[in-house]
């Protein structure tokens, strides 16, 4: 079973991470932004239970790769991606008043109010 999906995986290798990779970026953004809006923690733990499935598929992805003895730049970029969307998720759960305001101070500097 786990060899029909190991295989899967490294031969769609370009396909997986051609969606894999913007749908972290996008719904670990989306998160980011209803936090930052002050959303309902309903909204937002939705937001994040959707942004933690592509995060972690890509872990998973990588491993296949780690398991097939494949050790390279790409493999540990595309693991920091995961983890860090992994991480921003969970910070959304757990501090999100805090991470509200650190959006909020990060925007203002880039609009200059």
């Amino acid at each position: 079973m786990f060899d029909i999906l190991f295989e899967f995986s490294r031969s769609n290798c370009i396909s997986i991470c051609g969606f894999l990779v913007p749908a972290n970026l996008l719904l670990t953004l989306q998160t980011m932004v209803l936090v930052a809006l002050f959303r309902p923690q309903v909204k937002i733990r939705q937001a994040v239970v959707v942004a933690c499935i592509p995060a972690l598929v890509m872990v998973f992805h990588v491993f296949t790769w780690f398991a097939a003895g494949v050790v390279m730049a790409p493999t540990f970029i595309l693991l920091w991606l995961a983890s860090t969307c992994l991480v921003i998720n969970f910070c959304a759960i757990a501090y999100p008043e805090s991470m509200a305001r650190f959006l909020r101070s990060g925007w203002s500097f880039v609009v200059g109010n």
